[in-house]
């Protein structure tokens, strides 16, 4: 191993081991400290934190508090939350958002204190860091701005001035040209500008002219990188060239202020990012989950580094085979589609590693997995790129204490076999290969360049793509994996499928929930799970088989809607309905089910259970 790969792997630990105090939250909440003053500091950083949002010290704050700052989650401040105005709520949220980014960065900068004494990696690598953690905390204090503007801003006006009614929504904004245009002047299937009031009722402003003061700074920022960059030399990977010109088509993008032209700026940076294959990778906005009118792409900068240890399984060589069989099946020619698909899956770079540092949109949920850019064009031209996070993950899995709620729904001995999954680490990690670095192998499958703006014509193609994800990944393991592992696949599997229903009222999450809803189906239908007033889990290999023929017909029937490039709402209303401002299941049974587990989440989601 090289010393630049030594000096990685140090970092790598360090970061590691930082995660792990964070766990140091968790002891907190369970009482099992006495006189330990390390984990006294974070109970006093927990009150600090309660306090400066404005919220009382309970069982439930807490539970909420710890949540909020070690996962970054939302949901359950939420619902501690719920019962106050919507002003109020934005009001913790944001307050909420500004502690959590100033504690985190001032952890990165001893991070960068420290790489910077010990000399780690290269003076370039050095010079990297340092000035991707700048410019972070610029998008960081961005961001409540942005969310203000867009998500609590005229989000929120056009859901009042059309009563609720989404679909009255897109109407108006595809009749009035309110979205971006993208390549060859389609509409895109995402906008890097926000709608302001004027005189004809709303007009479409790049972030430049929107945001004007925080692209100025950015772009400061980003002069100053390549002019020290500039002066130094990538003696590892010999990819000077390409960071310089990584930045400058950044800052080129940022300025932009023709909404009609920022799809095609922020592509050529996601062209030069592609050839950057270094075990140093930055994360740029790429995503567009928190908007769910005009899909704006959310203020999203990070620094992941791989793990230098890990050994590459056979995922991607096992979802080509699978995609290859399943598209013969059909019977269904689309030679575009199959072949953009098989050269997508080719050329996939795969980084399996962790987030070291993270900023803006990312204080508000990390991933656990990414495939990106989202621009099918740049794809076909160049491939993808998967993140993966598995250690962070795990860590996040076995400092999280157990939840009473997990023990109401699925009783005792299975929830205590759902929480021994993550205990041992060799079935846990196979258990993530095959579902989420699966996950994101399966949203390359069946996607053209023009697939998700044909097929989101009412707004609802991200509600079903990630079902697609990880339906795929599930049917590969079913075809050609079905007997390893079968009855943790399952536990894992319908615990993530359960749980998603607590992000009900989650918006920036909703894709997730309504994923959640359909998974139920199959559950249901298989006979894997059953509802009478309490949940029945009967667990067999029969039902598991059930199971894999409700799949192969539904991610069938799902296929061919992506094949034929049809607007997916036509698939999810055999499923889903609108009840009220929620998306709820059609069938009775996993109503009611869904219902009530909701009304437990609301009554006891934050109650851990004493050890």
């Amino acid at each position: 191993m090289s010393r630049f790969l030594e000096d990685l792997q140090e970092i790598y630990r360090l970061s590691s081991r930082d995660q792990e105090e964070l766990q140091n939250f968790y002891k907190v909440l369970k009482k099992v400290y006495l006189f330990d003053s390390n984990i006294m500091e974070y109970e006093k950083l927990l009150e600090e934190f309660l306090a400066f949002i404005g919220l009382e010290y309970s069982a439930n704050s807490a539970m909420a508090a710890v949540q909020r700052i070690v996962n970054l989650r939302e949901d359950m401040l939420l619902q501690v939350i719920e019962g106050l105005e919507q002003k109020e709520q934005i009001a913790i949220r944001q307050k909420a958002y500004i502690w959590v980014s100033r504690f985190y960065e001032q952890r990165f900068e001893k991070l960068l204190e420290h790489i910077e004494k010990r000399n780690l990696l290269t003076p370039f690598y050095r010079a990297l860091l340092r000035y991707a953690h700048k410019i972070g905390t610029i998008f960081t204090s961005w961001q409540p701005k942005w969310m203000n503007t867009i998500i609590y801003g005229v989000n929120q006006e056009l859901l009042h001035l059309f009563n609720g009614d989404e679909e009255k929504i897109y109407a108006m904004l595809y009749e009035k040209d309110l979205f971006d245009r993208g390549h060859g002047g389609e509409v895109a299937d995402r906008s890097y500008s926000v709608l302001l009031k004027s005189d004809e009722g709303f007009e479409k402003v790049a972030y430049a002219k929107a945001f004007e003061e925080e692209v100025k700074a950015l772009a400061k920022c980003i002069d100053e990188a390549v002019e020290v960059l500039g002066s130094l030399e990538d003696e590892e990977y010999g990819l000077k060239a390409q960071w310089i010109a990584y930045f400058q088509t950044i800052k080129e993008a940022l300025l932009q202020k023709d909404p009609d032209k920022t799809v095609q700026a922020w592509a050529q940076v996601d062209r030069v990012w592609m050839q950057i294959q270094s075990p140093i990778q930055i994360g740029h906005p790429l995503e567009y989950y928190e908007d769910r009118f005009r899909k704006a792409v959310a203020l999203e900068w990070d620094v992941r580094i791989i793990n230098p240890e890990y050994e590459q399984g056979r995922r991607a060589q096992l979802m080509k085979l699978f995609f290859q069989d399943f598209y013969r099946r059909l019977g269904i020619e689309q030679k575009t589609i199959y072949r953009q698909t098989l050269q997508n899956l080719d050329r996939v770079q795969l980084y399996v590693g962790r987030a070291l540092f993270f900023y803006g949109s990312e204080f508000n949920g990390l991933f656990s997995a990414q495939v990106v850019p989202n621009d099918e064009i740049v794809s076909q031209e160049m491939g993808k790129k998967i993140f993966a996070f598995a250690d962070m993950i795990l860590q996040m899995h076995k400092a999280k204490p157990k939840m009473r709620l997990g023990y109401e729904i699925f009783g005792k001995e299975l929830a205590d076999r759902i929480y021994s999954l993550k205990d041992n680490e060799k079935v846990w990690y196979s258990i993530y290969d095959i579902t989420t670095i699966g996950h994101e192998y399966g949203h390359i499958l069946w996607i053209d360049s023009d697939s998700e703006r044909l097929m989101n014509r009412s707004g609802m193609f991200k509600l079903a793509e990630e079902f697609k994800a990880t339906s795929g990944a599930l049917m590969c393991y079913f075809l050609l994996e079905s007997n390893r592992y079968w009855e943790e696949v399952l536990l894992d599997h319908i615990q993530r499928s359960v749980s998603l229903i607590g992000w009900m009222e989650v918006d920036e999450v909703l894709p997730y929930y309504v994923e959640g809803l359909l998974h139920l189906y199959g559950l249901f239908e298989a006979g894997i799970l059953h509802f009478d007033k309490s949940l029945h889990v009967t667990l067999s290999f029969e039902n598991m088989e059930s199971l894999k023929q409700w799949y192969e017909k539904t991610y069938g029937e799902l296929v061919q809607h992506y094949l034929f490039k049809e607007d997916i709402k036509i698939f999810l209303d055999k499923f889903i309905k609108r009840n009220h401002k929620v998306f709820m299941p059609k069938d009775e049974q996993i109503q009611a089910f869904v219902s009530y587990y909701y009304s437990l989440y609301q009554k006891m989601g934050t109650e851990i259970v004493k050890e």
